[in-house]
Formats: structure tokens, sequence, C-alpha cells
């Protein structure tokens, strides 16, 4: 019952946050660019700060544990299954698939896990170090998968459907630390720690001040997500498997968009991304037959998706940990609560700033950390007592 109650009370600010977010958008409070905005000032500003204070003052040693070789080996094959699963099962293009591996094993780690570890293990060291790993190991190989797949990078929300050249790509790698806000603002936490720096005082308190700030305006972007704009790269009649447009099918709901018209007007696309190649149009949209069908896939994408993130991952932390390295009862435990954290809402930031599906994003996030609260409370009954 105790268990329970911390659950309840870690959860309890996000669903407020989101709450807000969705009645600031329901009442139009914002704006209809709201959403886009607060994104852009998450990923390119709040998050970086925030990014750059925890990794200054952490310590280099921070990964020197047989747990976090449990809890990578369960995100990495995670992500590795959601990543196969998103292009197989379900056609999507290459950036979409990085996205859907992320959703799949990247753990709301900042401010569901700190909570939850506070309250349930009574330590939060050990998220303290998921943190890391996750903001200096995977972060950086799934941005870069996005920007290899996305024309432009952040911001441009246009796949590229081919391969650059191998030339091209490695510039675009090597190039990608100073055009990425995320991953700069690591590296630089990185170099900092590593010199053993110290910030002076001013400058420390405007960082956490404005980092603090990352987490709660992701999650009203999110809240405003939720009021039923039409999303980037939503699951539409006529759009072919490989995330290209398909011939145009007549539907009286959409229309397709021209080079000249995105040439003439690149930012505005009512919500679709432009490389859905699709507009919306003033007649009223039909939902029939195939309409239906996608909307049935989109649902079936998400419920894998959220079965692989708060059953597998822990599963496979549990097999590695247990069996494989004998963590101790307490190790154990907080690998596992930890492996079945909802999916962090950078997911959705991520995908609103490449362009991508941003109504499949928000939906692994949301019902995810829906289905989280039953999970994790089944980890707590299951190894609370022995730990």
């Amino acid at each position: 019952m105790a268990g329970m109650h911390a659950l309840l009370s870690a959860f309890t600010p996000i669903w407020a946050l989101t709450a807000v977010g969705y009645a600031v958008g329901r009442g139009g409070l914002l704006g209809e660019r709201a959403e886009d905005v607060l994104g852009r000032f998450v990923f390119h500003v709040a998050m970086p700060a925030a990014l750059f204070t925890m990794v200054s003052r952490a310590r280099p040693d921070a990964f020197a544990h047989p747990s976090m070789s449990a809890f990578a080996a369960g995100t990495a094959l995670t992500c590795g299954l959601g990543h196969v699963v998103a292009g197989r099962l379900f056609g999507r293009g290459a950036a979409d698939r990085a996205i859907g591996g992320m959703a799949s094993g990247y753990v709301n780690s900042a401010n569901l896990g700190i909570p939850v570890a506070v309250q349930v293990l009574g330590d939060a060291s050990f998220v303290a170090q998921v943190i890391l790993f996750q903001v200096l190991l995977v972060t950086p190989v799934v941005l870069t998968l996005l920007d290899a797949r996305t024309r432009g990078g952040v911001g441009a929300g246009t796949a590229t459907g081919r391969r650059a050249g191998p030339g091209a790509a490695i510039r675009r790698a090597l190039t990608l630390p100073a055009r990425n806000p995320i991953i700069m603002a690591s590296f630089l936490g990185v170099v900092v720690s590593a010199l053993g720096l110290r910030l002076p005082h001013a400058l420390a308190a405007s960082c956490d001040l404005l980092g603090g700030a990352a987490v709660p305006t992701a999650l009203i972007a999110l809240g405003l997500s939720l009021n039923g704009r039409p999303s980037a790269g939503a699951h539409l009649p006529g759009r072919a498997r490989n995330g290209q447009p398909a011939p145009r099918t007549g539907r009286t709901g959409l229309v397709r968009c021209t080079w000249l018209a995105r040439r003439r007007d690149p930012a505005r696309h009512d919500g679709f991304t432009r490389h859905d190649g699709f507009a919306r149009h003033d007649g009223p949209a039909r939902h029939d037959g195939p309409a239906r069908r996608t909307e049935g896939t989109a649902r079936a994408e998400v419920a894998v998706v959220v079965v692989l993130k708060t059953l597998v991952q822990p599963l496979i932390a549990y097999g590695v940990g247990g069996p494989l390295l004998r963590l101790s009862d307490p190790q154990l435990l907080a690998v596992v609560v930890c492996s079945a954290l909802p999916t962090a809402q950078n997911v959705f930031v991520y995908a609103q700033q490449y362009g991508l599906d941003t109504r499949q994003a928000r939906d692994f996030v949301v019902a995810s950390t829906v289905v989280s609260m039953a999970t994790l409370s089944l980890v707590v009954w299951a190894l609370g007592t022995a730990a």
C-alpha cells in the first residue's frame, strides 16, 4: 500500500502539468503555434541548460557498476527491438524507426525516475547514473540517426527518403555536436566534469533556473498536443509505407501539396510535416474504410511499443541482473524499477523538432505512463519484499 501511495505521489505532477497544458490548449490561451514554440524552447534552450548542469556535476566513474550493465542491456535490446518492429511490422521510415526504438527503451528517468527512486528505493543515486547513461550514450545515437535521415537536421521537418553519400554522411556526423544543442550541451558538460572545473555561482544558478523549466514546459507542450490538432506525420490515407506521399486517392479531406506551394510558404504546413506531402483541405475529411484501418494500425503500434517499454525491458533487465550478474536484492530492485519507468517526454520533443509523427510519439508517452503505474506496482510488490 505504501509503495502504491509513493507511485501515485510521483505520477501526480506529471498528470497535473499535462492537464494544465490540455486546458491551456483547449482555451486557446497561448495561440495556435504554442505547441511548436514551447517545443523549440525546450529543445534549444531549457533542456540543453539542464543537461549541461547535470553532466558537468557528475563523476566520470558513474558507469563503473555492474547494475548499469543490466540496465544498459535492457535498454539496448529493447530499443533495437522497437526499431526493428517499427520498420518490419508497421512500415516506418528510418527517422520514425529511430523514434519507435527510443520510445521502446528510453525511460522517464528525471522527472519521474527521481521521485520514484526516492520514495520506493530510498535513494536516487542509481537513477542519476541512468540519466547520465541516457544523456551521454543513448541520446547521441538517436539524434545521429534522426539527423542522418532528415533533410537539414533539427527543425527541417523533411525526411530524405534516400541515403546521403559517404562524404556527406561523415561531414554531418562530425558536425552534429555543433548543430545540435542537446549533444553540444552534453559534450560541454563532459569537458567541464573531466577538467574538474567549477562554474561561477551566478552562471551555475542561471543554468539551474533555466534548466528547471525543461520538464514542466515539455509536459505543458505534451498536454497541448492532446487537443486533437493534426499532428506531424499522422497516419493518413494514401501515405506510402516508406513515408513518402502515395499517389492521390481522390479523398475529399486531403489534397497533395505542390513543391511551388511549399517554396512559397515553407513554414506553413497546418500541422502536417512537409515530407508527408499533404495539406489540409477545407472540405470535410472522411474516415471510412482505409482511414479506420490506418487508425487501427496506429493503435497496434502504440500497444506494441508500450509492451516493449513496460514489460519487455524490465524483464530483460531482471534476467541480466538476476541469473547472469547475480546482483543483490536492492540493486536488482533498482535496476528493474528504473527499467519499468515509462517513455520519457523527450521522445515527443525530438519527434516534434525533427518534423516526425508527433501524434504517435505523444501516444507512446501517455499510454506507457498509464500502463507503467500497474507494472511498477507489480515490480515493487514482487521484488520489494526481498530487497
